[in-house]
């Protein structure tokens, strides 16, 4: 039996995990790393904190505007429906492949709700143009 998520240990565990597996994909892996040029040092920490919060419920650890960022990512590279899948996919795939429990369970719907939220602000009719 795997684990649940329980820990800041086992969302980091999470989150590289599922970065590495972002940063080699074929479909998304330029987006991060050829468009958006993420500086990882700098990213990791800062999706520590958003996924801490989402599924520990830590205060005060994230601050940001995630949207805003992605807008302005779109700006540079339009982001498509496709490119939300596969992020999805890998994202419950790694959750997966390390978890299973009621927060593991979480972390997949959570991550599906941001993906099929924000899909139809940049690819769709009423995307932001």
């Amino acid at each position: 039996m795997k684990p649940d998520i329980s820990t800041p240990g086992d969302v980091k565990t999470l989150i590289d995990s599922f970065y590495a597996r972002v940063r080699g994909d074929d479909l998304i892996g330029y987006i991060f790393n050829d468009v958006a040029k993420v500086d990882w040092p700098k990213h990791l920490p800062v999706m520590y904190a958003f996924w801490e919060f989402m599924l520990l419920g830590t205060a005060d650890a994230y601050r940001g505007n995630p949207i805003q960022a992605h807008f302005d990512l779109h700006d540079k590279h339009p982001l498509k429906a496709e490119h939300f899948d596969r992020w999805l996919l890998l994202f419950q795939t790694t959750v997966d492949d390390l978890f299973e429990g009621e927060k593991a369970k979480d972390a997949k719907f959570r991550a599906f709700a941001i993906a099929e939220t924000w899909k139809p602000k940049f690819d769709g009719p009423f995307a932001k143009k």
